[in-house]
């Protein structure tokens, strides 16, 4: 029988929304500051290099956060007091870009910005598996990651008003406001979430091994997950920072005072896509839909390398935001369902950690490229990862859903 904990679950509805609402008000500030970093940077004498160092630094030590927070996942019977930690970190340095006179404090700030967004995201994503039915789990994060790219929206058409009026650095003092909103949802409206620990028989746990995918390694970790694991990191190689589009496109003659739109048309389509592809993925294949995300994905790199027009970069941009939608909850989704509940800190730890560290290594091996052999040959390489990746993902046989396997018995 089921041994519960005397405190009653959440309500699912209200940890989704207050979770989607703090991720929206997040972006958003996030956003102001994100698309006007490049141009910032070159107006203190910084360049590629520079950003590819900052943007890869950052991602580092977001990588062995992530991997930390995961363990710690695992074990604390409270996950909100470490969300809530991340958010009012992260929302508390973004302001000080406003007095950065030189590359190195952007380095600084984006690290802390970074560290406590690693040390949030696999509680976060713990307590949404857990606040709603497994059936349920693609809807549930496609759901927060719209709203999170509705922030993503809003972001950019609010740094767009007010850099006309009071340039970059009134841009970044104004992020204050969301980040500000954003910690205080996330304090008084996510309720924290309890492991439901179960006693199961000896029958029931043959069957539970009979039914399960083979595991190798830390315990309830599966081969299948291992083979996804692979197949992101080798796409995260090639998935450097989405500032060198903008740095791109810049180069192409796109003016700097229209960068923010450049996140805006991407995220109009992230927006509208990612609650339907979760909602797919409940009841498709997720890897398929990954696999085609990966896929969109090296199409934008191609074009991006090739740079034919200005109205092409426009085009693709808004077509980057399907790639987002179909592989940004869909991977969470299929990483949560791949493991027991027990380890599901640790597996998001391990994912996040090994697509970070590749996307260090991708984002100072792409500053490097263009610095030595031009903007087209970085863009080319990454598309060919995401190609071969999108590959090992459907090569790789899905195990059966539960819904499938209970039909054939």
């Amino acid at each position: 029988m089921p041994v519960r904990s005397s405190e009653s679950p959440p309500s699912a509805a209200r940890n989704l929304y207050s979770f989607g609402i703090t991720s929206f008000l997040n972006d958003t500030a996030s956003e102001m500051a994100y698309w006007v970093l490049p141009a910032f940077l070159v107006s203190l004498g910084a360049g590629p290099a520079q950003l590819g160092l900052i943007e890869g630094l950052a991602e580092s030590v977001a990588s062995f956060a992530k991997l930390f927070s995961g363990y710690l996942t695992d074990r604390l019977d409270r996950r909100k007091p470490l969300v809530v930690a991340g958010y009012f970190v992260a929302n508390a340095v973004k302001p000080l870009l406003a007095i950065a006179t030189a590359w190195w404090h952007i380095l600084l700030i984006r690290f802390s910005d970074r560290l406590a967004k690693g040390m949030r995201g696999a509680p976060r994503d713990v307590m949404v598996a857990e606040s709603v039915p497994k059936e349920r789990l693609g809807s549930a994060y496609g759901l927060i990651q719209s709203l999170d790219s509705a922030g993503a929206i809003a972001g950019p058409l609010a740094a767009l008003v007010l850099l006309a009026r009071f340039g970059m650095r009134g841009v970044f003092w104004a992020a204050a406001v969301p980040g500000a909103l954003c910690v205080l949802v996330a304090f008084f409206g996510i309720r924290e979430t309890k492991r439901v620990a179960t006693a199961v028989s000896d029958s029931e746990r043959n069957t539970q091994k009979t039914n399960a995918a083979p595991v190798v390694g830390i315990r309830g970790l599966s081969s299948s997950y291992y083979m996804v694991l692979i197949a992101v990191t080798l796409f995260s190689l090639g998935n450097s920072s989405d500032m060198f589009l903008v740095m791109r496109a810049q180069n192409v003659g796109i003016p700097v005072k229209l960068a923010p739109l450049l996140g805006l048309v991407f995220n109009i389509t992230y927006t509208l896509g990612s609650w339907p592809a979760g909602w797919f993925s409940d009841r498709f294949s997720r890897r398929w839909l990954a696999a085609a995300g990966y896929l969109i994905f090296a199409a934008v790199y191609f074009v991006f390398g090739r740079a034919p027009s200005t109205l092409a970069i426009w085009i693709t941009m808004a077509v980057y935001g399907l790639y987002y939608a179909l592989t940004q909850p869909v991977l969470k989704a299929l990483v949560v369902e791949t493991v027991g509940s027990e380890v599901r800190g640790r597996a998001l730890g391990m994912y996040f950690f090994a697509t970070s560290v590749a996307t260090l290594a991708a984002s100072l091996i792409t500053g490097e490229l263009w610095k030595h052999y031009g903007a087209a040959v970085p863009f080319y390489a990454s598309a060919a990862l995401a190609t071969m990746s999108a590959m090992l993902l459907v090569l790789r046989p899905a195990e059966p859903s539960p819904q499938r396997r209970a039909a054939t018995l």
